[in-house]
C-alpha cells in the first residue's frame, strides 16, 4: 500500500515538474525575438549583355570618383564604391566576359568572377555592366549571372550579322569604290564574306559554353533550383553609324533602313538560338553628343533605325529602346574639346623644340593646362578618360547609361509572364 502510495506521489511531483518547465519554455520562447527568415532559394537569373565598344566599357575606374560629387549620380557611386573609395564587389551578382578585361590582343580570352570594377574594356575600365547588376539584383532578390559578350570596331552589317540576314548584298556604291582604289571586287567580296557573322557566332558560342557549365562561372548555382534568361542588352552601332560605305544614303530619310532590318533579323535569331521566342530584348540607341546632334543626320537617321524594332506591334511588350542621349554631358564634351585643341597647340611648339627633354615637354603641357582652365575645370577633366565615340570614358556618363539598362529590363519583365526555369550543369 505504502509503495503505491509513493508511487502515485512520484508520478504527480514529474507532472507538475513537466507542467512548469513548459510554461517556462513558453515564457521565454514569447520574450525571445522572432530571428529573420532565410530568404526564400530562387533560381539562378542569366542576363546577357552584348555589342561593340561602348559596351565593353572605356571608362577609367579613375572617374568613378566624379560622380560622388554630382547630385544626380552620388546616390548611385555609393552602390558601387565603399566609403573609403574602393570598390564594391557585388556578392550575389555574377559575371562571365569575353571580348573585354583581358588582353586587348586577344579578344577570345574570357573572365569570370564576383561583379566589380574592372570589366570593361581592361581591367582598368568599367562598361554598364556594373550598375546594371546592381540595380537589377536590387529589383529581383535573386542570384544573377552576366554573360558579357562584346567587341570594340565591330558591326551588325558584317561582324555581328544574323544567320537569317543571309549573304551579303554588295551594291554598285560599295563596288565602285573598291574599283575607285585599285582593288579586286571579287577579293573584296570574299574577304568580307568571310567575316560575315563571325562574331554573332562567336557570342552565342560563349552564351552556350557558359549555360553548359554554369557551376564553373558562377558557384552561387543550384542546379536543382535551376536558371531563368531573363533578357538580353545590345549596346551597339558606331561602326555602322559611320559607314558610308554600306550605308550610302545615311544622311537622308531611309538610309538606315537595312541597319533596322538587321536588328529584327538579329532579336528572331538570339531568341531562336536561346529557344526563348519572348526573351526580353533591350537596345541601347547610340547617344554621342547628346541630344542636339539627334536632331540631324546621320545621328538622327541611325537612332531612328536602332529605335525601329521597339516600335512594331510584334515586339510591343518583350523589346524597349533606351535612348542614352540623356545621358550626355556638354560640359564634358566642351572642356575635352578645349583639352583637345590645347594639346595640338603645345604639341606644335613642342615639335619647334627638338632639345626638349621628355620631363620639360610634361610640364610644358601642365603649364598650359594649369593657365587655361579654372580650378573646377582641371577638377571636371577627370571625369574624362576617352573620347567622345566611348561617352567620353566617364563613369558618370556610363554608369547611369547601365543603371537606365537595367530599369528598361526590369520594366519589360513586370509587362511578361515570368521564364520558364532551365535546368543545367
Amino acid at each position: 500500500m505504502h509503495l503505491r502510495i509513493r508511487s502515485w506521489l512520484y508520478r504527480r511531483q514529474l507532472f507538475t515538474s513537466l507542467i512548469t518547465a513548459s510554461f517556462a519554455v513558453g515564457s521565454l520562447a514569447a520574450n525571445r525575438p522572432l530571428l529573420p527568415k532565410e530568404p526564400a532559394a530562387r533560381p539562378l537569373m542569366v542576363i546577357i549583355m552584348a555589342g561593340q565598344s561602348n559596351m565593353q566599357g572605356h571608362a577609367q575606374i579613375s572617374t568613378i570618383a566624379s560622380m560622388a560629387k554630382d547630385p544626380q549620380t552620388a546616390a548611385l557611386y555609393h552602390e558601387m564604391m565603399h566609403s573609403d573609395g574602393s570598390p564594391r564587389i557585388i556578392k550575389d551578382v555574377y559575371i562571365a566576359s569575353i571580348g573585354c578585361g583581358g588582353n586587348q590582343y586577344d579578344d577570345m580570352i574570357s573572365r569570370h568572377g564576383p561583379l566589380t570594377v574592372g570589366y570593361g574594356a581592361s581591367r582598368q575600365q568599367i562598361g554598364p555592366e556594373l550598375p546594371f547588376g546592381i540595380t537589377v539584383e536590387k529589383a529581383l532578390h535573386q542570384p544573377i549571372l552576366i554573360i558579357k559578350t562584346s567587341w570594340g570596331g565591330r558591326s551588325l552589317m558584317t561582324d555581328f550579322r544574323p544567320p537569317s540576314a543571309g549573304p551579303r548584298v554588295y551594291g554598285t556604291y560599295i563596288r565602285s569604290q573598291w574599283k575607285n582604289r585599285g582593288l579586286d571586287v571579287s577579293q573584296e567580296e570574299a574577304k568580307t564574306n568571310a567575316q560575315c557573322g563571325v562574331y554573332y557566332r562567336s557570342m552565342m558560342d560563349y552564351v552556350h559554353k557558359v549555360l553548359g557549365n554554369i557551376a564553373h562561372y558562377d558557384p552561387q548555382y543550384n542546379p536543382r533550383l535551376g536558371y531563368q534568361l531573363g533578357g538580353f542588352i545590345w549596346f551597339q552601332g558606331f561602326n555602322d553609324m559611320i559607314d558610308s560605305w554600306s550605308y550610302p544614303n545615311r544622311n537622308q530619310p531611309g538610309g538606315y533602313d537595312d541597319y533596322a532590318k538587321l536588328m529584327i533579323d538579329l532579336i528572331s535569331d538570339v531568341r531562336g538560338d536561346l529557344k526563348a521566342p519572348q526573351l526580353p530584348m533591350i537596345i541601347g540607341v547610340m547617344g554621342i553628343d547628346g541630344t542636339s546632334a539627334g536632331q540631324s543626320p546621320p545621328q538622327k537617321y541611325f537612332r531612328e533605325a536602332e529605335r525601329y524594332p521597339s516600335t512594331l506591334p510584334q515586339y510591343k511588350a518583350t523589346v524597349a529602346a533606351v535612348r542614352t542621349s540623356g545621358f550626355w554631358d556638354d560640359h564634358l564634351y566642351d572642356l575635352s574639346k578645349r583639352y583637345e585643341k590645347l594639346q595640338q597647340q603645345v604639341n606644335r611648339t613642342i615639335k619647334n623644340s627638338p632639345g626638349m627633354s621628355r620631363q620639360e615637354k610634361r610640364e610644358a603641357l601642365a603649364q598650359a593646362k594649369a593657365n587655361a582652365f579654372t580650378q573646377q575645370e582641371l577638377e571636371d577633366l577627370k571625369s574624362i578618360s576617352n573620347g567622345d565615340y566611348h561617352y567620353l570614358g566617364a563613369a558618370k556618363i556610363l554608369a547611369p547609361i547601365g543603371q537606365a539598362f537595367a530599369k528598361a529590363l526590369l520594366s519589360v519583365q513586370r509587362q511578361n509572364p515570368k521564364p520558364p526555369i532551365r535546368h543545367g550543369s
